[in-house]
Parts: structure tokens; C-alpha cells; sequence
């Protein structure tokens, strides 16, 4: 990552009027379609997870906003991006895991199934921040959660997803995200794209084929 002076780019308004604001994060709600990502992930027994993750990725690399992070007063630009998961491990905790976006599928499973394993065996935290841009997630599965609005401590601006249990119609499978950013690196158009390409993604990663 490097610094850049936030005059030369298209975020020099959104520094000036959010970079200090005493809360600058904004949430986003959104109800995704899933049934496509369920059946790939039961036709090829793969993670539901590490789809929805690889999704996320897929959606962030469109947007140039996702390689900007504001940092302790100052815009950092980033040449790569990474998707943050949450792993129960050894010991009956959680531990964090970055794992490294690649827009080959393929790629983006091994390292994630191989990264998730290992920081699970060794309760230790896989960290990219300091050369990647990282969105987080966290996945509380196992409940039924209408939405959650992330804690802003001050301390990581970083983009950061949350969702619970997908819910079951007869026709479709829905999925109630949380989408929370900070204004500074993006605007609500931006996040709202965002939102939409995960969709778009989803519906589309059966022509991905692994």
C-alpha cells in the first residue's frame, strides 16, 4: 500500500467533510437472492461461505473505491484486496483469516480452504492488511437475523459485511445482508453498485466453471 494525496483523487470532497467525522460509517441493508450459490454449493460440495466470499471479492474488484482505505488521517491506495472470514478453531474461539482475492475460482478455494485450516489448527490470525485492502465478514449462520449494524471503533475503517441464516420460500432462497463502510473511501452509489454486483455475481458463477 501507499499513501496518496487525497487532492488527486475522486475522494478529495469525501476526506475533507468525513475523514474526521466522530462517525463516519454507514450501513447498508440488503436482501440477496442465493439459490444459485446453494446449488453450486451442493453440486460441486463447495463451501457456501467461500462462495458468498468469493462473490464479495468479485463485486469489490469492479469498483476503484475498494482500493482506497483511510488510515490514521491518511488515504492509502491499495494494488490488491482481500476477504476477511471469521474461523472457529481449536481451542473453541475465533480466529480471523485474510484470505487473498483471485477471480479464478479455483484459486480463491484452495487458499481459502487451506488458509481457514491453518489458522483454525494454529488459533492464529492470518493478517494481509498491511498489503491488501481487506472487506470483512462475518457469517452467524447457524441464527435468523434480520440485520446488524458493526461496531466503528476508530481504530479499522475497513469495509465490513455481516449476514445470518439464509431463510427458504418455495421459489427462492434469500440471503439479509449488512453492508457497512466508511464514507470517506466510497459513497452510497458506490456501496449500492456494490450490493448489486454481489448479486450479479451469484447469480452468474455457474459460468465459472472450477
Amino acid at each position: 500500500m501507499k499513501e496518496v494525496n487525497p487532492e488527486t483523487t475522486t475522494r478529495a470532497y469525501a476526506f475533507k467533510m468525513w475523514m474526521n467525522a466522530p462517525m463516519p460509517m454507514v450501513t447498508f441493508f440488503k436482501t440477496l437472492n442465493v439459490s444459485n450459490l446453494i446449488k453450486i454449493s451442493r453440486n460441486r460440495k463447495l463451501k457456501f461461505n467461500m462462495l458468498m466470499c468469493y462473490c464479495i471479492g468479485m463485486a469489490a474488484s469492479k469498483i476503484k473505491e475498494f482500493y482506497m482505505l483511510p488510515i490514521e488521517n491518511k488515504l492509502m491506495k491499495y494494488d490488491s484486496i482481500a476477504v476477511n472470514t471469521i474461523v472457529a478453531n481449536s481451542v473453541g474461539e475465533v480466529s480471523s483469516c485474510d484470505i487473498p482475492f483471485s477471480n479464478n475460482l479455483q484459486q480463491f478455494n484452495n487458499d481459502y480452504l487451506c488458509l481457514t485450516k491453518q489458522v483454525a489448527q494454529s488459533c492464529t490470525d492470518h493478517d494481509l492488511s498491511h498489503r491488501s485492502m481487506v472487506i470483512g465478514t462475518s457469517a452467524l449462520a447457524q441464527y435468523e437475523i434480520d440485520g446488524a449494524v458493526g461496531m466503528y471503533s476508530g481504530t479499522f475503517n475497513n469495509p465490513f459485511m455481516i449476514w445470518g441464516k439464509y431463510k427458504r420460500t418455495w421459489f427462492k432462497t434469500n440471503l439479509t445482508v449488512s453492508f457497512q463502510f466508511h464514507h470517506t473511501q466510497m459513497d452510497g452509489a458506490h456501496a449500492s453498485q456494490f450490493l448489486n454486483y454481489i448479486q450479479e455475481e451469484i447469480n452468474k458463477i455457474a459460468y465459472n466453471p472450477l
